[in-house]
C-alpha cells in the first residue's frame, strides 16, 4: 500500500502536466475543434486518470499475440505432493551452502509516510463520499415534493422537444417549487424538474429552449457522465488541476449542449436563444445535485456560453473534418504521454519485459512451491528457449537480499578494493550473531557464509557514486540506490526480478559487461557449489528477514557442461520460513526433474 501511493502521487505529478498539455492544446487548436469534440477531448483524460488502478498486465498488450502462446506443463507436477516434492540432489555438503545467513530489518518505519498518505486519501474520499450522499438525499426530498407536470400547453410543448430530438422514450417531468433552473437527474429512470416559476411564466420560447437543452443531456447520456466526472472528483479530491480540468469537462459539456440545440434552431432563433440564457442569468445557478446536469453555470460559464452562441454556425463537412482531425492530433499526443504514466501506475515492481522476440513457454510448478508465492525462471542458451512458472511473480521486483552479492564483488574486483589474487579483508571484531562471520573474510569464504559486514565493507569503499555507476552499467533491476549504504540491498530500496536475475548471469557469464575477464572469472569461482556428472553447478542463496520473520527467499544460478549452459532463478514469498535455503530445496528438485541437474 506504500508503494502504491508513492506511485499514485507520482501519477498526479504526471497528470498535472498532461492536463496543462491539453488545455494547451484546446486553447491552440480551438479554432478547429467543434464544441462537441472540445467536450470529447476530456474523456481522454478520464480515461487515463483509470491508469494508475488498473492491473499491470493491462499495458502488456503484446503478451495478447506473442508471449507464452505454447504452453507446457511437467508431466510429473501433477503427480507430485503439494506439501513436500522430493528434493533430488547428490552435492555433498549441501546443508552448508544453503543455510544462507541473513540479519533481520525492521520495515515499519519505511512504510509509514506511505500508510499515513494512504489513510488520508482514504479519509478525504470518505468525506467526498458523505457529500455526495447529502447532495443525493437532498435530490431525493426534491423528487418527493414535486408534481407531475400537468399543464397541457407545456406537455404539448414538450411531446414536440421530443420529436425535435428524435427521441422516443418519454422522459417524465415535474415541476418543483424549490429549483432555481431546469435539470435532469437519474440514470436508470431519468426525470426532467422543472422550476414551478418557468411554468408559470408562460413563456413557451424560454420552456421550449429549456426543455431541447436538457433532452440534448440525455442524448448525449451524460446523466452516466456525471457519475464519472464525480467518481474522478471522489478519487482525486486533493488534486487541484483535476478538479480543474473537470470544472472545465462540466462548462465545455454545456457549451456542446447548446450547440446541439443551436444545430436544431434556425439561424434567425440563435439571438433569441442567448437571451433567454442572459434573462435567467440571475436565476440560473450551478446546480446543487452531483448526479444531474442542468442549463445552469457560473457567470464566468455563462460569458464563454453566450460568446459560442454569438459565433456559432452550422457545421459543414469539411469543418467536421477538420474538428476530426484536430481531435485525432490531440488524441494521439496524449496516448503518447500514457506510456509515462503507466510506467509509474504499474507498480515500480514489475520488470516491463518484453517477450515479442522470445521463445517462451509456461510451466506449471505449483506443487512444487506449495504454499509459497513464488516463481521460477529457466533460460536454456543452446536452444535459446525460456521456461517459466507463473510469470506475473517472474516481472515482480523484490529485493535482492544476499544474491545481490555476486555484483557487488564484481565491482569491488573492477575498482581493485579487493584482487582476484588478494581478497582478503581483516574482521574489525564486532562479535556477530553468526560464528563464520567472526574471522577474516576472503571473497570465497564470504561468498559461501554469505557475510554481511564483508561485502558492506566493499561499498564503503566503492562509495555510492560508483556503485550507482555499475547498478546502471549492468541494468541491476530498478537501480535504486537511495536506501542506506549498508543496507540498500536488504528489504530497502534495491529491487530485481527472478527474470533479471537470469538475464543478468547470462550477461555475467558470457562477459558481456565488459569487465576484466579475470574478475568475472574470480566471482564465477567463488559461485561454486559443486560438481557431477551432469556438469558443474553455480549459484547463490538469498534470505530476505523482517521483523523476525523469513519472508523472501532466493537461488538463482546456473548449470554449465560442455555441450549447454542452463540458468535459473527461484524466489519464494511467504510471512514466515521464506528462505533460501527452502528456495535452493525447490530449485533443485525441479532441475532433477528436468534431467539438468542430479
Amino acid at each position: 500500500m506504500s508503494d502504491f501511493m508513492i506511485r499514485f502521487l507520482i501519477c498526479n505529478i504526471l497528470f498535472c502536466g498532461i492536463i496543462s498539455i491539453l488545455l494547451l492544446m484546446k486553447h491552440i487548436l480551438k479554432n478547429c475543434l467543434s464544441s462537441r469534440m472540445q467536450y470529447n477531448l476530456w474523456f481522454l483524460l478520464l480515461g487515463l486518470l483509470t491508469v494508475p488502478f488498473l492491473p499491470s498486465h493491462f499495458f502488456k498488450f503484446s503478451e495478447l499475440f506473442f508471449g507464452f502462446t505454447n504452453l507446457k506443463f511437467l508431466p510429473s507436477a501433477a503427480t507430485k505432493n503439494a506439501s513436500a516434492p522430493p528434493l533430488h540432489t547428490n552435492i555433498a555438503g549441501a546443508k552448508d551452502w544453503m543455510d544462507d545467513f541473513a540479519l533481520s530489518v525492521n520495515e515499519a518505519s519505511s512504510s509509514a509516510i506511505g500508510y499515513l498518505l494512504f489513510t488520508l486519501w482514504i479519509l478525504g474520499i470518505i468525506i467526498m463520499i458523505i457529500l455526495a450522499i447529502r447532495s443525493a438525499l437532498f435530490l431525493h426530498s426534491l423528487k418527493k415534493s414535486a408534481s407531475p407536470l400537468e399543464d397541457q400547453d407545456v406537455q404539448k410543448l414538450y411531446r414536440r422537444c421530443l420529436n425535435d430530438t428524435n427521441i422516443t422514450k418519454s422522459i417524465p417531468v415535474y415541476s418543483a417549487a424549490y429549483l432555481k433552473s431546469p435539470v435532469i437527474a437519474g440514470f436508470w429512470k431519468p426525470c426532467i424538474f422543472l422550476p414551478v416559476h418557468l411554468i408559470s411564466d408562460k413563456n413557451e420560447t424560454d420552456i421550449r429552449y429549456m426543455l431541447l437543452h436538457e433532452l440534448q443531456h440525455y442524448k448525449h447520456k451524460d446523466g452516466f457522465i456525471n457519475y464519472l466526472i464525480n467518481l474522478a472528483g471522489m478519487i482525486y479530491w486533493f488534486n487541484p488541476f483535476v478538479w480543474y480540468a473537470l470544472k472545465e469537462m462540466r462548462g465545455d459539456r454545456e457549451i456542446a449542449c447548446d450547440s446541439s440545440v443551436l444545430n436544431l434552431l434556425k439561424s434567425d432563433d440563435y439571438v433569441t436563444y442567448g437571451n433567454t440564457l442572459i434573462n435567467f442569468a440571475e436565476k440560473i445557478s450551478l446546480t446543487p445535485f452531483p448526479f444531474s446536469s442542468g442549463i445552469g453555470g457560473n457567470m464566468k460559464q455563462m460569458k464563454r456560453r453566450i460568446l459560442n452562441i454569438a459565433s456559432y454556425e452550422k457545421p459543414t463537412l469539411q469543418k467536421k473534418l477538420k474538428s476530426f482531425i484536430a481531435f485525432l492530433m490531440i488524441s494521439i499526443l496524449l496516448f503518447g504521454l500514457t506510456p509515462f504514466v503507466s510506467t509509474y501506475a504499474t507498480d515500480e515492481k514489475q520488470y516491463q519485459w518484453n517477450t515479442t522476440s522470445k521463445n517462451c513457454s509456461e510451466i506449471d510448478l505449483r506443487n512444487y512451491f506449495g504454499k509459497y508465492e513464488g516463481s521460477f525462471v529457466l533460460y536454456d542458451l543452446k536452444r535459446d528457449v525460456w521456461k517459466i512458472h507463473n510469470i506475473d511473480r517472474a516481472v515482480l521486483r523484490v529485493a535482492p537480499n544476499s544474491t545481490y552479492k555476486i555484483y557487488d564483488a564484481l565491482f569491488g574486483l573492477e575498482e581493485g578494493v579487493i584482487t582476484p589474487a588478494n581478497s582478503l579483508i581483516k574482521w574489525n571484531g564486532k562479535n556477530y550473531p553468526f560464528e563464520a562471520w567472526n574471522t577474516d573474510q576472503t571473497l570465497q569464504s564470504a561468498m559461501g557464509a554469505s557475510v554481511n559486514w564483508y561485502f558492506q565493507t566493499i561499498d564503503e569503499r566503492l562509495g555510492a557514486d560508483s556503485i550507482q555507476k555499475y547498478l546502471h552499467q549492468i541494468g541491476y533491476g530498478n537501480e535504486n540506490l537511495s536506501g542506506n549504504l549498508s543496507s540498500y540491498w536488504l528489504n530497502s530500496s534495491l529491487k530485481i526480478s527472478p527474470i533479471e536475475q537470469v538475464e543478468l548471469l547470462v550477461k555475467l557469464h558470457n562477459n558481456r559487461f565488459g569487465f576484466s575477464l579475470e574478475n568475472t572469472g574470480t566471482v564465477k569461482n567463488a559461485l561454486h557449489i559443486s560438481s557431477s556428472a551432469f556438469g558443474d553447478l553455480y549459484g547463490k542463496t538469498g534470505t530476505g528477514r523482517v521483523n523476525g520473520q523469513d519472508v523472501n527467499g532466493w537461488f538463482i544460478g546456473f548449470v554449465e557442461n560442455a555441450d549447454n549452459t542452463y540458468f535459473f532463478a527461484s524466489n519464494i514469498q511467504y510471512q514466515k520460513h521464506a528462505t533460501g535455503k527452502k528456495a535452493s530445496e525447490i530449485t533443485l528438485s525441479v532441475l532433477s526433474d528436468l534431467n539438468i541437474w542430479r
